[in-house]
């Protein structure tokens, strides 16, 4: 890897969108480029912490990869198996399926597995390189500069650069000026969260709190105020991925409501000690990754995911959902694409943005299609407290109309039909009449990504009109977690 040296792709980030982004390059023929700012054994660690992250994947995002680029996995990459995520009321006597059959990862052993296969398929790989900002030229991306391990500054071409930096990305905030692409993510779009992993005992079986078949979420405005908390199961018994994600706004009024001053790893430990069946936590330290804390989008994926020279992917582009904030579906998903349609425009000789469209476009069908209506029924979500939700959980929806929305589908929701349902205060009128109306928005912003622009003329008018769909629901819908 020479200064000024110039490449068909470079990779920023040795992530899960960046190695499958490299290994489909490569696989393609193409000399590719990898970088990553992590030391060899430890690619994709997100801080010094480790990898933070719930860890939990779906079954057809691991399918979707194998089906692409023929990578299959076991263990020890795949941790755990479970049979889906149920989410629990704040009261714990209602729950919903939130998401089907899937896997709990051992996440250090997958991101080596992917980096293994970029560079067997032909990746150049380069750790311990700090890539600082895109190299612009005639208004188009045309590489990136940084600095190697020995601090050199090194400037280093390309025809394509894939951007999977992640949610702290120098490449997309350092973008020119445009219409397409938003440099910078709203504070109140990100969740802070944080996650230990812990050996605890088992003092009883209640499958509420920890089941070593099923990945479980709590919903308590008051432990993780406009987020929920995490038990997650690995494949020792007693061992757990538990955690929470908290959201700015929230988690200011709630500590301003209760007179508490409590941040992201009070409440931490509080969800902790609230989990009444496991008790002696001891970290789980392989790979130094037993505690850490991070910051996850929780908006629909950015609009545009294209630039001249420049495609984004997985946490760089926004891409978790907006619901969950699981990234690690996502990010499989848009590392495919992003290797594909890299490999594409070098072979058309042609990175502008109208030649990159298309992955707008296969993204959105692939993954992308729902999150903006996932994103209107977060935020009704976090305009209720625990008491509304408990309520909502056990007379507002049945459960094949909780999974749609989940799934960000629409179900039919009559408010005259289930008027009797509601009628106890005021408060549930309310909170019911206004689901009504979010999914009356998920429909309509569902129905707009059905028609995502074919074109980049048509894309303005079409992301005004989004826009204006999702500002109007934050309008009604403020924070309201007590």
């Amino acid at each position: 890897m020479d200064n000024g040296h110039e490449y068909d792709v470079i990779v920023a980030g040795a992530g899960l969108a960046g190695n499958l982004a490299a290994a489909g390059a490569a696989k393609a023929g193409l000399n590719v480029l990898l970088l990553d700012k992590n030391k060899p054994e430890e690619p994709g660690k997100k801080t010094n912490w480790g990898w933070v992250c719930g860890d939990a994947v779906a079954v057809q995002h691991l399918n979707f990869v194998k089906d692409h680029l023929g990578l299959s996995f076991s263990k020890p990459e795949l941790d755990v198996q479970v049979d889906g995520v149920i989410a629990y009321s704040p009261d714990m006597e209602s729950k919903f399926l939130f998401d089907g059959e899937g896997y709990v990862l051992d996440r250090p052993e997958f991101e080596r597995k992917l980096r293994d296969f970029a560079v067997k398929s032909g990746a150049h790989y380069v750790p311990q390189f700090d890539v600082e900002g895109p190299l612009i030229e005639e208004n188009s991306v045309k590489g990136i500069f940084g600095k190697d391990k020995d601090m050199k500054h090194m400037e280093i071409r390309a025809k394509v650069v894939v951007d999977a930096l992640g949610i702290a990305t120098n490449l997309r905030r350092k973008l020119p000026d445009n219409p397409y692409i938003d440099r910078v993510v709203d504070v109140e779009d990100v969740e802070s969260t944080g996650r230990y992993i812990y050996d605890m005992e088992v003092t009883e079986e209640d499958p509420r709190y920890y089941d070593p078949k099923n990945a479980l979420i709590h919903l308590n405005q008051t432990i993780s105020p406009g987020g929920y908390g995490w038990v997650f199961p690995k494949s020792q018994y007693g061992r757990v991925n538990i955690g929470i994600g908290v959201q700015r706004a929230s988690l200011i009024i709630r500590n301003q409501k209760l007179g508490k001053n409590d941040t992201l790893h009070s409440l931490m430990d509080e969800y902790v000690r609230w989990v009444p069946n496991l008790k002696n936590p001891k970290p789980f330290m392989k790979d130094n990754n037993g505690k850490g804390y991070w910051s996850v989008a929780v908006r629909r994926q950015l609009e545009c995911l294209v630039y001249n020279g420049y495609i984004g992917a997985g946490d760089s582009m926004a891409m978790p959902n907006p619901i969950s904030a699981g990234g690690i579906g996502p990010a499989l998903v848009s590392g495919v694409l992003a290797g594909e349609h890299a490999a594409r425009a070098v072979h058309d000789r042609d990175a502008g943005m109208k030649n990159l469209w298309q992955y707008n476009l296969d993204f959105n069908t692939a993954y992308g299609s729902k999150t903006a209506g996932m994103e209107v029924f977060r935020t009704y979500l976090q305009s209720l407290n625990n008491e509304t939700i408990n309520y909502g959980m056990k007379n507002f929806l049945s459960t094949k109309e909780a999974e749609d929305l989940c799934y960000g589908r629409t179900p039919e929701l009559s408010l005259a039909g289930k008027f009797k349902m509601v009628l106890k205060g005021a408060g549930n009128i309310s909170a019911f009449s206004n689901l009504v109306y979010a999914v009356k928005k998920m429909k309509r912003l569902n129905a707009l990504y059905e028609q995502y622009p074919k074109t980049m003329e048509e894309f303005p008018k079409w992301r005004q009109q989004v826009t204006a769909e999702v500002e109007e629901t934050k309008q009604r819908f403020q924070p309201n977690p007590i």
